[in-house]
This record gives structure tokens, sequence and C-alpha cells, in this order.
């Protein structure tokens, strides 16, 4: 059993990175089978959109399947089948030492972060997707590590490239056209706060090294949700009369839910077998059994009861502040198209950051805390990083949630997600007599939303000037962001783009109750 759950754990990472690869745009607007299939079967983010939002996406009911498995095996999820906990289990691996003795309170940390998760849910405040380990994993790896791994793979291109040496080109364009091919990214992605994330996600790993699974013992909130289902699972450990307690295995349990060799915890048991081999009576066995586990979670009711609260009371100081008004806009908050309105776009929102990952032109950036706690890392377009690529819909095929509706090409091309507007005092023809047609030319609109005024100017010596001064349609204009991406004045463009005019609000419009639903 032992080798059959490490074989498990190497096929489901296996799955996981193949999937997360293939989640990749490719110039085309398809892609494969998605890893936000990970996703799906995560009841944390079920019940946290749920309470949050009122409502769920068809795939997120696959949740209740991994629920029902849990109740039936106990928490063989986080044993044998989840990437981010098989990545910790390596890790940890290279830790020799025995494991610190910690303090019989510390397990119940994690049952504690999800009960203030759920009470922020329920309080209209989805923060679930800051610590779910999928959404964890995903986010760090499009964001942080992957982007860094391009980079790294292209900088040893380049230089081996550089040396002109043939023993050294010729191979390494061999290499790079395999990887290209297979696990490299179509171009290389660049994005904001990637450092971050990858430094965050790099210290959970290597705490492994001063305490093995130190993240799934104490700070998991979906291993604590798990934990609960799994209290009174049919599969159980059992331990014979001839146990001696000499303690073995106490030390290689992986989740804690061992002590003194005959207590077992069932909400803390990753089910890895790792008490078992190691036995030298063989007094321990798993089995089948319909009578009561032993073992009690006793998180306290106080306890409980403060960390719901904490998480209502955060919910509604979040209400409270200046971003959660209706009628407070703010002029850079350009959410993907399909986005729901902003407050069931927040409340469904998972901050895996796949619309990220395959975004076509790179555009599409984490958030900071401008829209609060619950809107850090979610998505929003930064034109001059990128722009919305006209006939793209990768965004909201990925979008595991649905706070990024899938859209039909035919409907994407229509949807607003702001205006272009023209800064005249830095606009080429406006400001200084100087020819540019730039954001007219790239529009992707078949009407053009850019059009010209034709007018004469002089330059300085009196000499006449045919000029194009550029002017935005504004019923026509999508916001998509290309002209401000694309615009010749580089510090600061001439031409740049807001959320106001977008489909998805009815109060950000230039003219109130207009545009809503495009």
């Amino acid at each position: 059993m032992l080798w059959a759950r490490r074989i498990s754990q190497g096929l489901f990472l296996a799955v996981f990175l193949l999937l997360f690869i293939q989640t990749e745009q490719k110039g085309a607007d398809e892609l494969g089978w998605p890893v936000k299939v990970f996703l799906e079967f995560d009841p944390l983010h079920l019940i946290s959109s749920l309470l949050a939002g009122h409502a769920v996406a068809k795939g997120m009911l696959l949740g209740l399947a991994l629920l029902l498995l849990t109740a039936l095996l106990g928490r063989v999820f986080c044993g044998w089948i989840c990437p981010l906990g098989t990545l910790h289990n390596l890790v940890g691996a290279l830790r020799k030492a025995p494991d610190p003795q910690r303090g019989p309170a510390w397990f119940r940390m994690k049952y504690l972060i999800l009960v203030i998760l759920l009470g922020g849910a329920l309080g209209g405040m989805n923060l679930a997707g800051i610590l779910d380990p999928l959404s964890l994993l995903i986010r760090s790896m499009s964001l942080g590590i992957y982007p860094a791994f391009n980079a790294a793979v292209n900088g040893l291109m380049d230089l081996a490239a550089g040396t002109q040496a043939r023993v050294l080109v010729a191979p390494s364009e061999a290499v790079y056209g395999l990887l290209k091919k297979s696990v490299l990214a179509f171009q290389q992605p660049h994005f904001l706060q990637g450092t971050l994330l990858s430094l965050l996600f790099l210290g959970l790993l290597l705490i492994n090294l001063k305490e093995r699974r130190f993240w799934c013992r104490y700070l998991c909130p979906l291993g604590a949700l798990l934990g609960i289902a799994g209290r009174w699972a049919f599969l159980k450990r059992e331990v014979a009369e001839g146990c001696t307690g000499c303690g073995i295995c106490d030390r290689e349990c992986q989740g804690l839910g061992i002590t003194k060799g005959r207590d077992w915890k069932a909400s803390e048991c990753f089910y890895c077998w790792n008490c078992d081999d190691p036995c030298p009576k063989s007094q321990v066995s798993f089995g089948f059994s319909a009578r009561p586990a032993p073992g009690d979670l006793d998180l306290g009711r106080r306890r409980v009861l403060l960390a719901g609260a904490a998480g209502l009371a955060g919910a509604a100081a979040s209400k409270a502040a200046p971003h959660a008004l209706a009628e407070r806009v703010d002029p850079l908050l350009i959410r993907p198209p399909g986005s729901r309105p902003e407050a069931d776009f927040l409340a469904r929102c998972v901050k895996c950051g796949e619309c990220m990952k395959v975004c076509t032109t790179n555009g599409l950036q984490p958030l900071d805390l401008r829209a609060g706690l619950e809107g850090l890392w979610t998505p929003v377009l930064v034109p001059r990083i990128g722009y919305c690529e006209y006939r793209c819909t990768l965004c909201g095929q990925v979008c595991p949630t649905g706070a990024i509706e899938r859209l039909p090409v035919e409907r994407k091309v229509a949807v607003k997600i702001g205006l272009a507007q023209v800064d005249r005092s830095r606009c080429l023809p406006w400001a200084f007599n100087t020819p540019c047609i730039v954001c007219e030319e790239v529009c992707p609109i078949p009407e053009k939303a850019v059009y010209y005024d034709l007018v004469q100017g002089k330059d300085r010596n009196g000499n006449p000037v045919e000029l194009k001064q550029p002017r935005v349609d504004t019923e026509k204009c999508t916001g998509c962001a290309i002209c401000e991406t694309k615009c010749p004045v580089v510090d600061r463009p001439a031409i740049f783009v807001t959320s106001i005019t977008e489909s998805r609000s009815r109060k950000n419009q230039l003219i109130l109750g207009s545009g809503y639903g495009g």
C-alpha cells in the first residue's frame, strides 16, 4: 500500500502538470482539457461560492464527489491525490531528523481558518481562493514559477547561442525546439507580483525542512473540511493487542493522526500507510468498519464561535470600505470580457490565475488591494502590458466558477469592458502637429471605433501639415485597449482606456442606464 500510494501521488501530480502545461494559449482560440478540472472537484470552492454568491457553476458540483469519497474512505485526497500535498511530501522527504513535538492545539489552526473563511463567505466575502491549496498551487505556478522557468530556459538558450560554439549551439537549438513544443509557453509571460507569489510558494515548501507537511497539518483549509467529512469514514486504522507503544508509527505519521501508538484521529489521518510497514510487531492494519472511530476533534465551542464571528466581522468591514460603494467606480478596474457584476464576480472568483495564464497578450494581471482583500489576485486588464484580443474567449473557457462567463465569439466581440479616450495634450496630431494614425490602424472593430477629423495644421516654420486628429466612437468602442497598448507615446499613452461603459454595470456609464448587458 505504501508503494501504491506513492505511485498514485506521482500519477496525479503528472496529470496535474500535464493539464497545467496544456492550459496554455498556442495562438488559437481553443484549449485542451484545462487544469480547472482539479478546481471543480474542490468542495471548499463549492461551499464558499454557494455561501458568498448564492450560486455555483455546474462543474463545481463535482466537489460533492470528493466529499462522498472522503466520507467513505477518509482523507485519501490529502495522502494519495493532492498535487500540492505531494510536493510537500517530496520536499519533506529531504528532512531526516524527527519532527519537533507540537502542542496538542496546533492542528486546530486549520479548522479555525476554515471557519473564518466560511464565516466571511456567509457575509458575502469569498477569500477561500487565497488559501485553498489547489488555487494556491495553480496561481503560484501560473504567475510566478512558470514564467521564471521560461525566462531561465530562454536565458540559457540565448547564452549558449551567444557563445557561437558549434558544440553548444547545435544541441541547444535541438533541446530548445523540443522544449518549445512541449513545456515552454507560446511567448514569455510577465506578471505583476510574480516574484512575491513565487517567494510565498517556495517559503511554504521550504517549511517542510523544518517540519514535514507543515501546511497540510496546521494551515490547509481544504484539509480541515475533508477532516470534518472524514471523521466517520468506514476505512479505519486498527491496532492489535500486541502493540508495545514503541512510538515508531508516531514518528512516521504524515498527518499527526497518531499519538502514543494506539490513539488515532480519523480527521488528521492522510491514510498514507506509513505506520503499517515500519511496525516491528506488525500490529497495525487498515480495514473497513462501521463502528465509531476513536478520538474527538474537540475544537472548542468558543473558538469556533469567535472564528466565525471574526469572518463575519471581516466581511462587514469589507462591505463598509469605500471600494464596496455601488456608486464608486475605479476607472482602472478593467475586468475580462464576460465578467459578472463586480460583487458577484468577487463572490465567485477563486484567484486561481488560469485566466491570466491563457491571456493571449499577457494583458490580464493579478490585482493588488485596490478592490479590497477579496479582490486580491483577481484578474484585471493592464493595457500597457497587453490588450484584450478581439476574437479571443480563452479566459471564459478556463474559469472554473463562472466568475467569467464563457462567451461565444459573436457575443464576446460586442461586450464592452471599457472605453478609449484621447488625451489631446499628449496626442501627436493634437498637441504636436505630428502625423500619427496608429490607434485607428490597430482598432479591430470592423467599422473602426477610432476615426479622424482631417485638418490642416502648420509646423513651426508655417509650412502646411495635413493631420488626422483621432476621436472615439463611444457606441462602437469595446475598450479592448489595443490602441493604448500600441500608442507610440510610450510613457503615458495619448489614448487610454478606463472601465466606463462596461457592459456588466448599470452605474458605470457615460449616460446613466445605458449600455448594460451588451
